[in-house]
């Protein structure tokens, strides 16, 4: 399971550019998280500019992403203290009152609660939302 800090920018996209170390593990977990759920490049290409695909392995790899760093249980719910906490310190003002509203959007299964989570981040700052 991926803990760095540095991963969470999959998770809350604030960051317009990261280091190439930062980066590689990016590509490392959206790599995993990808094969994991089967879903398509162009989904998350999708996705950048606002299109939500409604399909459950789009919805799954959200839900990977966040399990892999630790920000959401089983169950769908995402712990939003947990969340800002791996967030680097120079990004929690930016992220941390978009975490806090948005909190955990429930679904129907953990993997369309971690999708619409994100599309609350997105929809909450669309201009920043960065996503590998």
């Amino acid at each position: 399971m991926f803990r760095s800090c540095e991963l969470l920018l999959l998770l809350v996209p604030f960051v317009l550019s990261v280091s190439e170390e930062v980066q590689e593990l990016i590509n490392v977990l959206h790599n995993t998280c990808l094969a994991e759920t089967g879903t398509s490049e162009d989904a998350i290409q999708k996705a950048r500019a606002g299109d939500f695909l409604d399909d459950e392995k789009f919805k799954c790899y959200f839900k990977c992403i966040m399990a892999q760093m630790a920000c959401i249980d089983d169950d769908g719910i995402v712990d939003v203290d947990a969340t800002i906490a791996v967030i680097p310190e120079e990004y929690q003002e930016l992220a941390a009152p978009i975490i806090r509203k948005c909190g955990t959007q429930k679904g129907s299964t953990p993997c369309e609660s971690a999708w619409l989570t994100h599309k609350c981040y997105y929809n909450e700052n669309p201009q920043a939302y960065f996503l590998v």
